[in-house]
């Protein structure tokens, strides 16, 4: 996967509320979703000077100044560090075929796909910090797109998000509950959600991580998910 086809998948299956043009910036307008649909990025050749340019038209939204840096921007990344922005959240992507992950299949109780989503989920989410702004991300993707509901032993257990653009299907938003953790089930969602984005004619399933979260690294890892893309945000 290279950076720009990385970009666009986050851009399609986890969207803004919209997007504009200010100066050499494309500004995100994110309703309170998160930084990564609220963080400017560059779109054309900039200067130092430019970067107001950017913070104004955040603040015209009512969002703080934040940038995403991706690999090559190294330039931007400097001015910004000279300007008293600070390093946010360095994010990882990982991706692999949908035909690995998808075998062995989990056990068909493991996790349940299904959009629009059952009621149950928005609140597993919200017990895990995940906010009605969040899902509203999640009702703008327009590509396929489920929920995974997962289940242990006769009990719910997590839920995630999965959307498909192109080839590639994302995984968002994927959350176990306190009580069901370490017993496999993030691990069958995932798997459930490879079945689910073959069967809608994905052939990759891909999803990005903070890269301090070392216990989910560690799942990706064990299931032979490769790391294919990264960036951060500068934020003052």
């Amino acid at each position: 996967m290279t950076p720009r086809e990385l970009e666009a998948v986050l851009e399609a299956t986890w969207p803004p509320a919209a997007t504009c043009r200010a100066g050499p910036w494309l500004i995100r307008d994110g309703l309170g979703g998160g930084k990564r649909v609220s963080a400017a990025t560059a779109a054309a050749d900039w200067q130092v000077a430019d970067i107001a340019t950017a913070e104004a038209a955040q603040a015209a939204l009512g969002q703080p100044a934040l940038f995403m840096i991706r690999p090559g921007e190294d330039a931007l990344d400097a001015a910004l560090a000279a300007q008293g922005y600070r390093v946010v959240d360095p994010v990882l992507a990982y991706a692999a075929p949908v035909v690995s992950l998808a075998h062995p299949a989990p056990d068909p109780t493991a996790g349940f796909a299904h959009w629009p989503p059952l009621g149950i989920t928005a609140d597993i989410w919200a017990s895990c910090g995940t906010d009605a702004a969040r899902l509203r991300v999640m009702d703008r993707a327009t590509g396929p797109k489920c929920v995974i509901l997962g289940r242990h032993n006769d009990r719910v257990a997590g839920v995630a998000f999965a959307a498909i653009h192109g080839a590639t299907a994302m995984l968002h938003a994927l959350e176990v509950l306190p009580a069901q953790r370490r017993q496999g089930s993030a691990h069958s969602m995932l798997r459930c959600a490879a079945i689910w984005a073959q069967d809608h004619g994905a052939t990759q399933l891909s999803l990005v991580v903070t890269a301090a979260n070392t216990g989910a690294r560690a799942l990706y890892a064990s299931l032979n998910m490769q790391i294919v893309g990264q960036y951060h945000y500068r934020m003052k």
